[in-house]
């Protein structure tokens, strides 16, 4: 198909002079003197044979007929830039941001790492965290994930633990936890041994703090595990409440007391012989880990890649 188009520089000049109502102010953009884009606009007016700009005493307005340009214009230029880039990055690789859960991350994701980045070199991953990837209890959809740069040869996903309903986004469940009493193996020998569930009684209950506050989550409850386990008699808001589930963990290894953890993040505890599973009970929260990735930049060459790896990981996990 042949393209009957306008020089691509004064597409740039009008998207920029548009935005701005200003040539001067698209000129500093765009590293060209006023005149330029004056030029660049008025040629592009000849092709057109329609003014796209009122050019009034002290201002810039556009014409009826640019203002139904602007959003097409715009487009096409983000459609070019988006092309650019992904050929970019199957010719050099690029850059991949993973941010997720802190505990999802240092228990489960870190360990399997290896894998990708053998597989994948020419991709620069980097690893972040967030509370902010887990959904409040009420968060039925979260927004503005999908807001991001096309001309950015930086990519961002998110694993998320929450609803699955991300606007703007594209999303691939990854696996539901299955929580469970978890505590140092030395507990088990100890004077108070952990033989039924109503030993608890007797032992230091460890809680993850964002369990109880203003912004809640729907993460695992020492109450709801009881009444799953039939225990009555104990206490469930006694014990440590600790904020940061890496610590939480940490201080059940430590002996501290007996926790909650999600039996597919601790696998690498229990088969060193850090962490011991006392009894076979698990309560399942509605919400799971997501991979959640902005549509515009879902098709990037470094998405695909670490999307099919990550899925391939996933499908390992027993759910309970």
């Amino acid at each position: 198909m042949t393209y009957r188009l306008p020089p691509l520089s004064s597409l740039r000049a009008f998207e920029a002079a548009a935005r701005h109502l200003s040539f001067k102010d698209a000129a500093a953009e765009l590293s060209v003197t006023p005149t330029a884009i004056s030029h660049q606009i008025r040629g592009l007016e000849e092709y057109l044979d329609f003014p796209l700009f009122k050019r009034l005493t002290r201002a810039l307005e556009l014409t009826r007929e640019g203002r139904v340009m602007l959003p097409k214009v715009r487009e096409g230029l983000e459609c070019f830039a988006a092309a650019i880039e992904s050929t970019r990055q199957v010719v050099f690789g690029g850059r991949l941001v993973v941010t997720s859960p802190p505990a999802f991350a240092a228990r489960w994701l870190i360990r399997r790492l290896p894998d990708f980045t053998a597989t994948h070199p020419e991709i620069r991953l980097r690893m972040a965290t967030s509370l902010d990837t887990i959904d409040s209890v009420d968060a039925a959809h979260v927004s503005g994930l999908a807001r991001v740069d096309v001309r950015d040869d930086k990519t961002e996903t998110f694993i998320r633990y929450g609803s699955g309903h991300y606007d703007g986004c594209r999303v691939d469940r990854l696996f539901a936890p299955a929580y469970t009493a978890v505590c140092s193996p030395l507990l088990l020998k100890g004077m108070r041994p952990l033989n039924v569930p109503a030993d608890l009684r007797r032992h230091n209950l460890l809680h993850n703090q964002a369990d109880s506050g203003t912004d809640q989550h729907d993460l695992a409850t020492w109450d709801q595990w009881l009444q799953v386990a039939g225990v009555t008699g104990i206490d469930a808001d006694g014990g440590t409440q600790i904020s940061d589930p890496g610590l939480l963990l940490s201080a059940a290894i430590d002996g501290v007391g007996v926790a909650l953890a999600s039996k597919q993040l601790i696998e690498g505890e229990v088969a060193a012989g850090r962490l011991a599973m006392p009894f076979d009970i698990v309560i399942r929260p509605a919400q799971a880990y997501y991979l959640v990735v902005p549509e515009a930049v879902a098709e990037r060459t470094v998405v695909s890649a670490f999307r099919k790896w990550l899925l391939a990981e996933a499908a390992k996990v027993r759910e309970g």
